[in-house]
């Protein structure tokens, strides 16, 4: 036999995972509703993804290797003074980045599917086929023509509103919203953002996350992350990093306005049967920095290679508990990673005091240097004993300079 795996979703998860199915040779079937979906997102992406995923340089806008963060009361502290010369974030537009991962997957032998998943029939029996009823869009119309797919294991990679999730009952999680303008500035303000982003925290840009300024292509992306679902109260928050950010955005002309919701933590079933979920579907995006895009595919790679492994190269049809080796695998390697940025999270962004306590502290260089690592090779970097004792200190000792210990 020939396994067969439906991938739904077409972001970087979902592209991820059928390369990998492709690659070794698995029939392997690529979902995606849009083909030119422009995801809100801040398009930030680290140093280890552009070298794990082979990501070629022409994808990424700009190599920021500048940041300010900026405190409710306006206090700017910049950091990246700890990079090498070689290192960066790298700064893209989903529709560029999607779109590359996407041809790729098809190059390789995945097969393309432009449609939209409304239903996915459960089998009846134990090695039974799972049946996606979708609308194919192939014919360029938004309805598209009703039609079904048979297979035997599904990868769901189709977001936080995941119609995968919702089949396989994997239950609810809690989200943000995050919401996003693209603003073209002139030249002279663009210039000021050739390398550099922006990070503001305050309860005026968000009252859960932060707000950020971050460079792209021709213009930058200006928005913020909140768990507010009313409009008029998102739409205060945006006019917040604004007007926080006026001067430097003045004369900018907005080109796209964009919301989208990510998830605040990874839902309670993430395998059930032979679905899998991966990305914002399985709810992989870290709390503190709200990143999701590497940890979307890799986790769907990892997914992806255990579906390779136990099937051995599409010969056998995996078990459900051959599918949760992945989960217990993600855990293992990223579980602390999660911990301390939820742990971070709960502490720094509890009140504007804190916040001021978490800008003051990421002035020091130790910190810095502790951070990008972090986040630019995903390992929660142990620092030498002394070094991790003096972070400890300067941590409390910023909190209680800005009364920030109090219930």
């Amino acid at each position: 036999m020939t396994l067969r795996v439906a991938v739904v979703g077409g972001g970087p998860a979902g592209s991820s995972a059928a390369e990998t199915l492709a690659k070794a040779g698995i029939e392997t079937y690529l979902i995606e509703r849009k083909l030119d979906n422009v995801k809100p997102c801040g398009g930030a992406i680290p140093l280890c993804m552009v070298a794990e995923f082979d990501l070629p340089e022409n994808i990424i806008d700009r190599k920021v290797r500048k940041m300010k963060m900026i405190s409710p009361s306006n206090v700017e502290v910049s950091i990246g003074s700890t990079l090498k010369d070689d290192e960066y974030i790298g700064m893209c537009r989903r529709e560029v980045l999607d779109g590359f991962m996407r041809d790729r997957a098809v190059a390789l032998g995945a097969k393309l599917i432009n449609g939209t998943m409304h239903k996915l029939e459960l089998p009846m029996s134990a090695n039974g086929s799972y049946t996606l009823h979708y609308a194919d869009h192939s014919d360029g119309s938004l309805e598209g023509k009703a039609a079904t797919l048979e297979v035997d294991l599904v990868v769901g990679a189709d977001g936080a509103n995941s119609r995968v999730a919702k089949a396989i009952d994997a239950g609810d999680y809690n989200y943000a919203i995050a919401f996003q303008e693209r603003i073209s500035l002139p030249d002279d303000k663009m210039a000021y953002y050739e390398d550099l982003a922006e990070m503001y925290v305050g309860d005026d840009v968000s009252t859960d996350f932060y707000a950020w300024v971050f460079p792209k292509y021709n213009h930058v992306a200006v928005g913020t992350g909140t768990m507010a679902r009313n409009k008029a109260d998102i739409k205060k928050l945006q006019a917040g990093i604004r007007a926080r950010a006026a001067k430097k955005l003045r004369g900018g002309k907005i080109i796209r306005v964009e919301a989208h919701p990510i998830p605040e933590h990874p839902r309670p079933r993430r395998v059930v049967g032979r679905v899998a979920l991966v990305g914002d579907a399985a709810g992989t995006v870290t709390k503190s920095s709200g990143e999701g895009i590497y940890f979307a595919a890799k986790s769907a790679r990892m997914c992806a290679e255990a579906i390779v492994e136990f099937s051995e190269n599409g010969r056998r049809i995996p078990t459900e508990a051959d599918l949760k080796v992945y989960l217990k695998r993600w855990d293992k390697q990223y579980g602390l990673t999660y911990k301390v940025l939820d742990i971070l999270q709960s502490v720094f962004y509890r009140t504007d005091a804190t916040r001021e306590a978490f800008v003051e502290m990421c002035s020091d260089i130790d910190v810095q240097k502790l951070t990008f690592d972090s986040y630019l090779y995903k390992t929660v970097v142990p620092a030498n004993p002394l070094i991790q004792l003096k972070i400890t200190a300067k941590t409390i000792a910023s909190l209680i300079r800005g009364n920030a210990l109090a219930p």
